[in-house]
């Protein structure tokens, strides 16, 4: 996922990173509140830095996001150095809450980086699992379905019963469009996570995918139902394909008329495949808040 001296692979590109003056309060002081960091203060010329640099970064990466690294060339951002009174570098200082809470000068060697890593993380108390789901959802929903495989893979090796984590890697199988990876992920869950609901959402998320793999096409269904609205197999098929092309919210309601119109058809299957759609939604979805606030009134009506 990373590489020395800062070339890092696009997918872990936050957790380690140059910074200017123009950026330092967001990079450092203010990302601080959420996740140690780690700032080390360098120049090119300076020929400890060269050795310090990786082997901090290689300490900081074996961290798997429980704490963030950021850099800055002293001779280009001097106003900076200045106010934190650098007298040499390299230089290494800890952020937490907006504070300077730790640090070096001079090269120290492979094991003591490791324990001064440690050491910073650690002051997260959580070690930092929360910032570093955050970071894999945030790389899931904007595309990087590689990248969050990663990082839920790591939180899982810090955490092997995280369930948001195991959820996570399921998901971005499917997003990957693996199904056939994600399945077999799920089917390795550990039995004290099994009914979480963040496992639950993935199991859900799976069946949806298999569905959306045999769904027709939405033209034709929606025809068939226009010309006979009392087609239950039409409808239902009509709200698999809906979901199957991002349109969940018309899926549901075409479900919700379903129940409506027979909830008892094939052993209540409409109601079994709008529980599925909320299961693998968050729970505060509009559209699960909404859908489940019609079904209930339809079911105690």
């Amino acid at each position: 996922m990373f590489a020395a001296n800062g070339t890092m692979a696009a997918p872990q590109a936050d957790l380690i990173k140059d910074t200017t003056e123009a950026t330092f309060m967001a990079d450092v002081i203010e990302t601080s509140r959420e996740v140690p960091v780690i700032v080390d203060f360098w120049a090119p010329w300076c020929g400890p830095c060269k050795t310090l640099g990786p082997a901090l970064e290689a300490a900081v990466t074996a961290a798997k996001g429980r704490v963030k690294m950021v850099k800055i060339d002293v001779d280009k951002n001097q106003m900076i150095a200045g106010q934190l009174r650098i007298q040499s570098i390299p230089t290494v200082y800890a952020f937490w809450q907006g504070q300077p809470v730790d640090g070096f000068q001079g090269a120290l060697p492979a094991s003591e980086l490791t324990k001064f890593v440690e050491r910073v993380a650690d002051l997260a108390g959580d070690g930092g699992l929360g910032e570093a789901l955050e970071t894999a959802e945030q790389m899931l929903t904007e595309g990087d379905a590689t990248g969050a495989a990663e990082v839920f893979a790591a939180i899982l090796g810090e955490e092997p019963e995280n369930p948001a984590a195991f959820g996570g890697v399921v998901r971005a199988h499917l997003a990957l469009g693996d199904l056939d990876q994600a399945e077999a992920f799920l089917a390795g869950v550990p039995a004290k996570i099994a009914t979480a609901k963040e496992v639950e959402a993935a199991r859900a998320q799976i069946e949806l995918a298999k569905q959306a793999a045999e769904a027709g096409p939405v033209a034709e269904l929606e025809a068939a139902v226009a010309t006979n609205p009392d087609d239950h197999q039409a409808r239902f098929d009509l709200a698999v394909a809906l979901n199957a092309a991002g349109r969940v919210d018309e899926a549901v309601d075409q479900l919700l008329d379903l129940f409506r119109r027979a909830r008892e058809w094939n052993d209540g299957a409409a109601r079994a495949q709008l529980f599925i759609i909320f299961d693998a939604l968050k729970p505060q979805d509009p559209i699960v808040l909404r859908g489940r606030r019609k079904l209930s009134s339809m079911i105690f009506a």
